[in-house]
């Protein structure tokens, strides 16, 4: 199996650093003309081109960067739109170990979309189609839905992804329609000195359910960078449960900046688990909008870093009806000179009485130059809530590690075990077994390496 973050680096640096990536409106043009993109389609990608030409560059003056410096972006490096070529890590697509997966696609930036078991969601009427195929066959769900999660006027990196975005994923689930096999959808795309944009727009309608398996990806390259940018839009319809699963895995090479939301109708569901590993640098805003009354959300993430890598996650818990309900659980590990940033809030409108808002985030710090910054927050404007949250950072307990010791294990398994021990919260919220799996793998794959837990 091939391990795709066994690289240790600190990326090298272009001439030119901390400038904005030069958008242009013949990049915008080339990619609606060459996806045939409607006029209203390509008009809307102009518009959000603008939207980012209009947005400063952000920095540590601005309150959501303040943690999160890119005066070293190489931003005139990445110029090429176009996944390399080679062979995908088979376990991403389930095709090896034990994890097995449903209806898939795989997308590479520049080259065809892969897909499997397609036929029995079309005989449901669902669709579950990458973007080439979603601007040629669902012109009116596009219309109704695309931009209607997350905007271009979110911020810098929103704006680019809606202007430049050429390739994603698209699930609808008509009324009433209940998947019980996951789905799976793949971007992976390798290589140095690009740049990738992508989108993924869910939408269930009344009464659906699915569950839907995300996962963005490359092997770390020795040489170079890349950049990618990101938008997720979900909506959850009234009545409608939804599950989603985020898996970054990066390559250390990686400039990864995303915007995400998901909008909860009435008695709608969302249960969201989210796993990081990857990247070199990862700025990722995360919204979820309760906006229907009985409507619930539930977060879950863990993120394991190390080396340089530095990960920045943002989040926002937005109850704007009453009887609203919103859980978050951020679990992280850190190793050697890494950095994790994690900033949440709880947010109450007005009348939105009956609240039940949690946020946790809980950091292990494994190496003594390792850091994490966690900053909770809370902002009621209504009187009949319950909001609490919480956030620590510390490092191994030698007693349960000395315990472990004690019963003949070696120092090195004492530690995994505990550091198992301490994401199983994160496992156990996870509703899928296909996924726990996933995760763990994950989390072993990247303690398992030599030296790991006590990296400098």
């Amino acid at each position: 199996m091939t391990t795709r973050t066994a690289v240790r680096r600190s990326p090298k640096e272009g001439p030119e650093k901390g400038g904005e990536w030069p958008a242009t409106s013949e990049d915008v043009e080339s990619i609606s003309q060459r996806l045939a993109e409607p006029p209203w389609l390509r008009e809307k990608r102009l518009q959000a081109l603008s939207a980012y030409r209009a947005f400063p560059m952000p920095n540590t003056s601005d309150e959501a960067w303040r943690r999160t410096d890119l005066r070293s972006f190489p931003a005139s490096a990445f110029r090429d739109f176009a996944a390399d070529e080679g062979d995908v890590d088979p376990a991403l697509l389930g095709t090896t170990g034990p994890v097995k997966l449903g209806p898939q696609l795989l997308v590479r930036p520049g080259h065809a979309t892969q897909r499997r078991g397609q036929d029995e969601l079309a005989r449901q009427g669902v669709v579950f189609a990458d973007w080439a195929t979603a601007v040629r066959e669902n012109d009116i769900l596009l219309r109704e839905y695309l931009g209607s999660v997350v905007s271009p006027q979110d911020g810098k990196f929103a704006a680019l992804a809606s202007a430049m975005a050429s390739v994603g994923v698209v699930l609808y689930v008509p009324p009433g329609v209940n998947l019980d096999e996951p789905l799976h959808s793949v971007l992976w795309a390798p290589g140095a000195g690009k740049a990738f944009f992508g989108r993924v727009l869910v939408i269930l309608d009344q009464g659906a359910s699915a569950t839907l398996i995300h996962e963005t990806a490359s092997p770390t390259e020795p040489e170079g960078q890349t950049f990618h940018s990101g938008i997720v839009e979900l909506a959850v319809r009234e009545g409608a449960r939804l599950t989603f699963v985020e898996v970054q895995n990066w390559g250390e090479h990686v400039w990864n900046f995303t915007h995400e939301r998901a909008k909860v109708h009435l008695d709608g569901h969302l249960d969201w688990a989210f796993g990081a590993i990857g990247s070199h640098l990862t700025k990722n805003f995360t919204d979820l909008d309760l906006v229907g009354r009985g409507a619930v959300g539930r977060m879950s993430g863990f993120y394991i870093v190390d080396g340089v890598q530095h990960l920045d996650h943002d989040t926002q818990q937005n109850h704007l009806a009453p009887d609203t309900t919103s859980d978050l659980l951020f679990k992280g590990a850190l190793l050697g000179r890494s950095r994790s940033v994690w900033q949440g809030m709880i947010y109450v409108a007005p009348g939105a009485q009956k609240t039940d808002g949690y946020q946790a985030n809980r950091n292990l710090v494994l190496s003594p130059q390792a850091r994490a910054d966690s900053i909770p927050g809370l902002e009621i404007l209504a009187d009949d809530v319950r909001c609490t949250h919480g956030a620590t950072v510390g490092r191994l307990e030698e007693e349960p590690v000395y315990y472990l010791m004690s019963r003949g294990l070696p120092r090195k398994e004492a530690e995994r075990l505990a550091v198992d021990a301490f994401f199983a919260p994160i496992m156990e919220r996870v509703p899928s077994e296909t996924v726990r799996m996933r995760f763990q793998h994950m989390i072993d794959e990247k303690l398992g390496m030599p030296g790991a837990v006590h990296a400098e």
